[in-house]
């Protein structure tokens, strides 16, 4: 069960840790890769060959503003890829909050697709990497299983508060 990370740059680290958590949480291997689509072509295409080779299983590619990278890094695969859109938080940004990232990454043309999570939504793409794991790996899935069990005892616990 091995799950690769792929982001375009350092500053998207501290909204990529969040996926590398959830991972972590359900006992899935993981690794990193800080690669600009745009700036770095063929060492990417190396390094999504070396995460095949390497048995890697479901790729999370997270990416702002133009946010080619997933869909760059699904062109080179036929692992399933999850793109997370990232804000631009750069004082050189041009201030449309992740939309443009997320439009991007979206509207991937035919053929080719990216499954997408919310803006700067790293943990649902970590967890949507977990389901797709849980179908090969009987024992993800039951921890998924007790998770989602958890996730509904708390929110029957929480349903009668106190105003």
């Amino acid at each position: 069960m091995k799950v690769a990370i792929f982001f375009g740059s350092k500053s998207d680290t501290e909204s990529m840790k969040k996926a590398a958590a959830v991972l972590k949480e359900f006992g899935v291997e993981y690794k990193a890769f800080v690669i600009s689509a745009h700036r770095a072509g063929e060492l990417l295409r190396q390094t999504v060959s070396q995460v095949e080779a390497d048995g890697f299983e479901v790729i999370i590619a997270g990416a702002g503003l133009a946010a080619a990278l997933p869909g760059v890094v699904a062109g080179m695969t036929t692992l399933p890829v999850i793109g997370v859109p990232l804000e631009c938080v750069s004082e050189k940004s041009n201030g449309l909050g992740g939309m443009d990232a997320l439009l991007s990454i979206v509207q991937m043309p035919p053929q080719i697709p990216v499954a997408t999570v919310g803006i700067g939504n790293a943990k649902n793409a970590a967890y949507l990497a977990v389901q797709i794991l849980s179908i090969k790996y009987p024992e993800l899935k039951e921890k998924l299983l007790a998770f989602r069990k958890k996730l509904a005892d708390d929110a029957k616990a929480a349903k009668d508060i106190e105003l």
